[in-house]
Order: C-alpha cells, then structure tokens, then sequence
C-alpha cells in the first residue's frame, strides 16, 4: 500500500480494523489458571525482606542482585502477585533468563495485576499477528513496550506507523527488531519531526517516507536532537535536497561527535585534509560506521599493497566500503593472478570491480580462465568467497 501523504497522516483518528469485530471483553479475556494456581502457594510474610529470598529461589537472581532489585517491592506481604507474573510470563514462552532480564530492567513489573495489565497486551500482539518467539524476542529487545496502555496508545501508534511505514508487515517486521522505536510520543516526538523534516528541511514527503521504512528510528529522536543532527549534515556540507541527506542523519544519530572528531584526526594521519573528510561523508555517509581498526587495515591494504594514495581513496570512498577480507583482499589477488599470467587487459578498473556481484565477478573475471588458471578458484576458495566451483 502506497504511503500516505503527511497531512493525511497527521489528520487520520479512525480504528482500526483489527478492533472493529472484536468485543473489548474478548480483548480482555484471559482463560488461564495462572492466578489460581499461584494462590494455592502464597507465601504470606511479616518479613519486609522476604522479597529478596523470593527472588533468588523463585527468580535465580543472586543474593547481591535480589537485594537491589527487592527496593522497589518492599510494600508487598505476600508473593501472590509477584507468582502470577513469574507463572504469566512462563506461559507466553519466557524462560529463566528472560524473566530475570524483564525483571533487572523494572522489579516493579512484579507488581502488575495479570489479568487487567499484562493478559490484554500479550493478546494484542498475538492478534496483530506476531508468534509466541516473536513476543518474546520484541519484549527482550524493550519490555518498555509492556507499559503502553491496549487502546489509549498500542491502537493510535499501530495506526500512525502503519500510515507511515506503507504496511503492517513493515511495522511488525520493525517492532520485532527494535521494538522501542514504537513507543516514541506521536504528538511531542512523531508529529514535530515529521513537520521539521518537510517543512522546515524542505525534504519531499516521499523520501521521508521511503527512508523511515527501512529507518523508522530516525524521527524518534527527541525533536532538539533532530535538529541537531541536522545541524551536523549541514556542517558537513551535506544538502538537504540531496538523497543522501537523509541517509547521513540516520548515521550520525549512531556516531557521537566524539567518535566523529576521533575518525576526523584519525584520517588525518593517512593524510586526509577536512574537505577530503566532509567529501567522504557526503558520498559515503555509511563510513562513518566503520570500526577505527578496521578503516586502519583497510588504508593500510589499499595504500601499501594496491598502491592507492589516500587522496585517490578519499575520491573513491565507495571502495572502502567492501569486506577487506571476503572481497577487496580476494578480487585483488585474482586481478594480480591475471597479469602475472598475461590475461588482463586492464580495461576494467579495480573500483569497478569491487561493485560487481560474487556472480558477475565469476562469469567475467574467474570462470573464463578456470582451465589456464585454476589458482584463481583456489584463491576464493582460501578466502571463503565461493565453493565447489
């Protein structure tokens, strides 16, 4: 379905379809014998630390670890509810470890009423169409999600990113990867970031769109911050009508101005001046995820063994982007292999070699030779590149 426009976005209140045939007591229905099942072995305590053996027998928390996390359930006198949760959470697929990990981020979830908190927002995500394991995964990735309210907040956000992201396979699929990026405020956050981004920025709605369904992530920074990394681009001489411009905000929301200045200074001993930086970042802004040991072996390969300068790299940063090991190191040995016996024509530059698929670099480059040459197999086979051709 093809991406609303952003003021239609902004405008849509309606429900949605999921909710239209479902009673609000079918939502809330919960047919489990979890509750009963804890009560029979409450265990009832005048104890005020009683909580902190609860969570080391029960929970397999250590006794350091229990006494930190018991602070905030120091009110409860009994284990009842702290029971149904653990027994609750077992049911929907947790294991040890997850409850703990559930419980490490907020001990106050053991306090929650299982059947008016907890049931009906399992049984939304089950509706939505998500498995057991993927509940589990999403919740793992942010149990902060456990705090939305079914209707008040899980339905308006479902509705907004769904308008957003084209499908509800996106939001699903998204949900599952980085489940916190669903609980970012439509009105302070969602909405204010939108409105920057195409209006003040001037960025079509369309590309918008297109970059927030792989990279939904980047309008839920805090709207100071999104400026901010506006700013950044801007600095970098990026242009905001470029295609790119959106590309570089989503990398530098993950690259703090120190690792930035880091890789800055770090370039700059490989002989790159600001511009070639800022010119690199422009083209490339994906180089800037790159690992400083990893950008060290990388220069060092294609300064001292392919014989590139570093202004020629910072001309063609594209080539920096490749696996060192499973493609620029293996299509260089192949491309030597081929002069030393004669069979290159030097027509194709290596640059343009590293672009080509693992296939089209067979067809062209391998396969043709593989009688005269069969070295050259041997050597993708060493670098884990192809088998069994």
């Amino acid at each position: 379905m093809a991406a609303a426009t952003l003021s239609s976005v902004l405008r849509r209140n309606s429900f949605l379809p999921l909710f239209e045939t479902r009673r609000l007591g079918d939502l809330l229905f919960f047919s489990s014998s979890v509750d009963h099942a804890a009560a029979v072995g409450v265990t009832i305590s005048p104890d005020p630390n009683f909580m902190v053996e609860y969570l080391v027998n029960s929970c397999g928390f250590s006794p350091s670890e229990a006494a930190k996390f018991s602070k905030p359930l120091a009110h409860l006198r009994s284990t009842e509810k702290p029971d149904a949760v653990v027994n609750f959470m077992r049911s929907q697929g947790f294991d040890g470890a997850g409850i703990r990990k559930v419980i490490f981020r907020n001990p106050s979830r053991l306090c929650v009423n299982v059947e008016k908190n907890l049931a009906p927002k399992f049984q939304f995500l089950r509706d939505l169409g998500l498995s057991e394991s993927d509940i589990v995964d999403a919740i793992l990735k942010s149990d902060a999600i456990l705090r939305l309210d079914v209707h008040r907040s899980f339905v308006p956000k479902l509705e907004m990113w769904e308008s957003l992201l084209g499908s509800r396979e996106l939001v699903l699929k998204n949900l599952k990867k980085t489940g916190w990026f669903f609980l970012s405020s439509i009105e302070k956050t969602l909405h204010p970031n939108l409105k920057f981004l195409t209006d003040e920025c001037g960025i079509p709605e369309e590309r918008v769109f297109l970059v927030l369904r792989s990279q939904p992530q980047l309008i839920t920074n805090k709207p100071k911050s999104l400026r901010a990394l506006v700013a950044r681009a801007d600095e970098l001489g990026v242009p905001r009508q470029s295609r790119m411009f959106l590309w570089t905000l989503n990398i530098l929301q993950r690259v703090s101005k120190e690792s930035f200045e880091a890789k800055v200074e770090f370039m700059r001993r490989f002989g790159w001046s600001e511009s070639e930086f800022s010119s690199v970042v422009r083209k490339a802004p994906t180089f800037l995820g790159i690992s400083l040991d990893m950008m060290r072996r990388k220069m060092e390969f294609l300064i001292n063994v392919v014989g590139y300068t570093p202004s020629f790299i910072a001309s063609q940063p594209t080539i920096l982007l490749y696996s060192l090991q499973k493609r620029v190191i293996p299509r260089f040995r192949v491309t030597e292999m081929l002069k030393l016996k004669g069979l290159w024509t030097g027509q194709c530059k290596f640059p343009y070699i590293l672009t080509l698929s693992d296939t089209k670099f067979l067809e062209k480059f391998v396969l043709p030779h593989k009688e005269n040459v069969p070295e050259l197999l041997d050597i993708l086979r060493v670098e884990g590149v192809c088998k069994g051709k």
